[in-house]
């Protein structure tokens, strides 16, 4: 096991001229030419705002990220030691970023000395086309990439048949997560709004959709990084095909046996845990140091921010399975069982709609 950097500053620099060239030369497509692309796309506003979402390889997507998905897909070289975390926001991702990143590197930092007690998983874990691809300054450049040790973690929302050829192709692992529909759409609908409302600024009048609205546009897929359903059958079906690539985890299961699921994905990525590691609490205290409430009450994410338009509290909501019980109400509830029998049947793949916990 080795080291993984988290100060992404301290990454050795090139010629600074050097380095401005190799970021211009990495983009896909000129400013007009993405533009144009961005015309011909079909269009939805998101959640009843003046932000837009554009439709591209069958997803929808923020306008100012398609230039970064496509650079990443074009650009995006993969080791074969590289973890990615692939999901739907909304999903566990980030409580799978701090178990990913504590298991790969146990042997360095005993839970009293863990990087997660001063840094937020989104900086330890690196988003590619939201993050590294993007405009977050506290993530490495796609140049700095290589310079980064091996295993390096890493992390993506695009649905698996946009993924980079050279990830498929290679020997890296994916590790995907996915959650019940209802709790993931009340998450997001607690999540983007005052994203939304940073966006756009004060001065502009947006009101938060109803549950029952935004229950509606989760249902038609015009949502960010959807349809939800073909985002995780995509997944699903690649972990029945390729399981030695590809492991397929749900956050309700990870939350019910949580020992049971971090040996298997300690397992998968190459890092067991030895008997000695077992018999002394290891798994144990990699839980406790990565549970919802011991994170969320972490300084570190109680304020600050991640991106200008989101808090690092905003992780950390409740983490719950179930609490769709809250807000759905039972028509709702009727129509999206009926839903997931039309886009999971015949899949082998099924969620169990539990009751809150």
């Amino acid at each position: 096991m080795r080291r993984i950097n988290i100060e992404p500053s301290k990454i050795s620099k090139k010629n600074t001229t050097t380095t401005m060239n190799q970021r211009q030369d990495m983009r896909v497509l000129e400013e007009e030419e993405v533009d144009q692309l961005k015309q011909s796309l079909p269009k939805v506003n998101w959640m009843g705002s003046k932000i837009q979402l554009l439709k591209i390889q069958d997803f929808w997507h923020l306008p100012s990220r398609i230039s970064n998905i496509l650079t990443f897909q074009k650009h995006f070289i993969a080791q074969d030691t590289d973890l990615f975390i692939t999901s739907f926001p909304k999903t566990g991702t980030t409580w799978l970023k701090s178990l990913l990143f504590s298991i790969t590197n146990r042997s360095l930092y005993p839970p009293k000395q863990s990087p997660l007690l001063t840094h937020n998983p989104h900086e330890l874990v690196y988003d590619l086309e939201t993050g590294v691809y993007g405009e977050n300054p506290k993530l490495p450049r796609p140049d700095q990439l290589n310079d980064l040790p091996a295993p390096r973690l890493l992390h993506s929302h695009i649905p698996y048949a946009s993924l980079p050829e050279s990830i498929k192709t290679s020997n890296a692992k994916i590790l995907y997560i996915c959650r019940n529909p209802l709790d993931t759409l009340v998450s997001q609908w607690h999540f983007y709004p005052n994203a939304i409302k940073k966006v756009m600024g004060d001065d502009e009048d947006f009101q938060p959709p109803s549950i029952e609205d935004y229950f509606e546009e989760f249902c038609q897929g015009t949502v960010l990084f959807g349809p939800f359903f073909e985002h995780v059958v995509g997944y699903w079906k690649q972990s029945l095909e390729q399981p030695d690539k590809v492991l397929f985890l749900k956050y309700e299961d990870l939350k019910e046996n949580p020992v049971l699921y971090l040996k298997k994905l300690a397992e998968f990525i190459g890092m067991p845990f030895s008997t000695e590691e077992t018999n002394e609490g290891v798994i144990e205290e990699i839980i406790e140091l990565c549970s919802i409430k011991n994170l969320k009450e972490l300084e570190i994410n109680k304020s600050g921010l991640h991106t200008k338009h989101v808090d690092n509290k905003a992780f950390f909501r409740d983490g719950k399975v179930g609490g769709w019980t809250q807000y759905i109400t039972a028509p709702m509830l009727e129509r999206m069982n009926k839903l997931m029998e039309q886009q999971l049947g015949g899949t082998g793949l099924s969620f169990d709609l539990h009751e809150a916990e």
